[in-house]
């Protein structure tokens, strides 16, 4: 099983896949965590923190976390998350976890590699209006309030309620499952069972009506695409030609000399594009 999980910075995704995981391998599970960290575009370095907050999971021998940076890699994934899910899997980790880099409405790249595309929600963080936002929203297969517990029950209950009636008037991407929308607290562990069994019983449908495999095929060609503009952009950097080019048009656009339209036309034309 593979489970995508995003949400917004503070959502508490690295302590739901804590206490998601220690669940989890207490039902006998060997559970795989690839947690994607934000990437600094000044130096280019990462804290690759999200372990520390997955106390119990770290030192559980049927656990493996494996914190990545993005590395400029778009849509809040590692530019190897699909690589590394195969390694898992083939190591005999049953369920592989991907948590996103957490920034917003446009990280669904994630839901291009996994079966299961877990969104995450704050009480107070938007109305229905947000929630009929089209994004990461529109993708989920389900949507999950986290932090219910103590006096911020009354408001994930709201919360939950807005997103319901957002999820009303959107239309569903998959004809057999219509993406529930639960509460729960990733702190004190209220709840995580019946996250499981949504999971659970999306994948049963999706199987039954041969959705899932037909995603993963999906998926299969889109992984293809990718690999294939990672070798073109590869070509670009590596070939001298069209390297010495690329400094001579970047000089020539800086210096205001020449239009970025045009450099890029140049550059094309080198390459035969």
């Amino acid at each position: 099983m593979r489970l995508g999980i995003t949400g917004a910075p503070g959502a508490g995704k690295s302590t739901t896949i804590d206490a998601l995981g220690s669940y989890l391998t207490g039902l006998g599970h060997k559970v795989a965590v690839l947690a994607v960290d934000p990437s600094s575009t000044r130096t280019g370095g990462s804290i690759l923190g999200d372990k520390t907050r997955m106390a119990r999971l770290a030192s559980d021998p049927n656990a493996f976390i494996r914190p990545s940076p993005a590395s400029g890699t778009l849509g809040g994934v590692a530019a190897k998350t699909r690589e590394t899910m195969l390694v898992c899997e083939a190591a005999g980790y049953d369920v592989v976890m991907v948590e996103t880099v957490g920034i917003g409405q446009s990280e669904t790249a994630v839901a291009d590699m996994t079966d299961f595309f877990l969104v995450m929600m704050l009480p107070g963080a938007g109305d229905e209006l947000q929630g009929l936002k089209k994004g990461i929203v529109e993708l989920a297969d389900m949507i999950a309030v986290n932090k219910a517990d103590g006096d911020n029950i009354q408001r994930a209950n709201l919360a939950a309620a807005d997103y319901r009636a957002a999820l009303n008037i959107l239309t569903p991407h998959s004809a057999t499952w219509s993406p529930p929308v639960l509460t729960y607290s990733a702190q004190t562990g209220t709840g995580i069972a019946q996250l499981w069994s949504q999971v659970l019983a999306h994948k049963e449908k999706m199987t039954a009506s041969g959705e899932l495999a037909a995603r993963r095929r999906e998926q299969q060609v889109k992984w293809m695409w990718t690999m294939l503009e990672e070798r073109l952009t590869a070509r670009l950097r590596s070939d001298p030609a069209v390297r010495a080019k690329l400094k001579q048009a970047e000089t020539a656009v800086a210096a205001g000399r020449l239009a970025p339209t045009l450099a890029v036309e140049e550059i094309a034309q080198l390459l035969g594009v």
